[in-house]
């Protein structure tokens, strides 16, 4: 049996990449990613900020409840008004349940001309509320696209998680692309039984998830990280002439809260004032890579 790296796609050094031509001269492709969750206040929550006496969790968890119950009520007018000030395009990875639990978000996200991606029912593991994944699936995507008229065409697992199947029956349901597959600085074709997906790059050094709730770096961390991701970007991105997808991946609850919205206004404002970079979202990344990206003969 041949070895390989993984089921999915082939292994790849970046720089074994074909060259891709950059969107309208600008190599440097900013996506704004906002993960946009229903929390259940009956259920165990996905992370904590507070760690409860004696390390003994129960439910409700009132005061991690309310740190995402804060973002969805405080944090995301705030992200509403900056990226809508601004008239950036933006990714919303949105759970199907917040437009009946949060339906005047729900409505300002969709007024707003952002795009909606599944991302599951609520926060829960990929998998883990129904026995049918495929229905699960289903179930959100409906659910999304009866609310804006549209059909979702990205994906974010909640928490990253997949089963063995996720990505065939993502693909069996109308879905193009994703952003769990955290790979590569631009897309890449994926393999599935129903043909070839996407997937777009994401962030893991570059998630507030990972800054703030896991690593707990200060409020600066972020503004940090974006300006020396850009400079190691300009270098590669001057000697091989391959664009770069910058993600920024965010959470309301963590990059809303007063403290980190003047920081994440630096970044936005930097990355606008540079003239070779251009802010897209989900579906317009996949266009641009499928539009000069020919799908390979994955090998058995």
């Amino acid at each position: 049996m041949k070895l390989t790296s993984n089921p999915r796609l082939p292994y790849q050094m970046s720089t074994e990449r074909e060259r891709l031509s950059a969107p309208q001269g600008k190599p440097l492709i900013v996506h704004i990613v906002v993960n946009i969750e229903y929390w259940p206040y009956d259920q165990p929550t996905p992370r904590s900020i507070v760690i409860p006496p004696h390390g003994k969790y129960h439910v409700p968890d009132l005061p991690n409840f309310c740190w995402s119950e804060y973002g969805n009520r405080c944090g995301m007018p705030r992200l509403l008004e900056l990226f809508g000030s601004r008239r950036l395009p933006v990714s919303a990875s949105i759970n199907a349940s917040v437009i009946d639990v949060y339906p005047s978000l729900a409505a300002s996200v969709r007024d707003a001309g952002w795009e909606f991606i599944g991302h599951g029912i609520h926060q829960k593991s990929q998998g883990e509320t129904s026995s049918d994944e495929s229905t699960q699936i289903r179930g959100a995507l409906d659910k999304l696209r009866e609310f804006t008229g549209v059909a979702p065409q990205g994906w974010m697992s909640p928490g990253w998680s997949e089963t063995y199947d996720t990505l065939d029956h993502l693909r069996e349901n109308g879905i193009r692309y994703v952003t769990q597959w955290v790979v590569d600085d631009i897309p890449s074709w994926l393999r599935t039984k129903h043909g070839p997906m996407i997937s777009l790059p994401y962030g893991l050094d570059l998630n507030d998830s990972v800054v703030y709730a896991i690593e707990k770096h200060s409020s600066a961390e972020m503004s940090l990280r974006v300006q020396q991701t850009i400079q190691c970007f300009e270098r590669e991105i001057a000697s091989t002439g391959q664009p770069k997808v910058l993600t920024l991946a965010m959470h309301p609850h963590l990059s809303g809260v007063p403290h980190r919205v003047p920081f994440l206004e630096a970044i936005i404002d930097t990355l606008l004032a540079r003239d070779d970079t251009i802010f897209m979202a989900g579906s317009q990344i996949a266009d641009w890579f499928s539009q000069q990206s020919t799908p390979p003969e994955f090998a058995s």
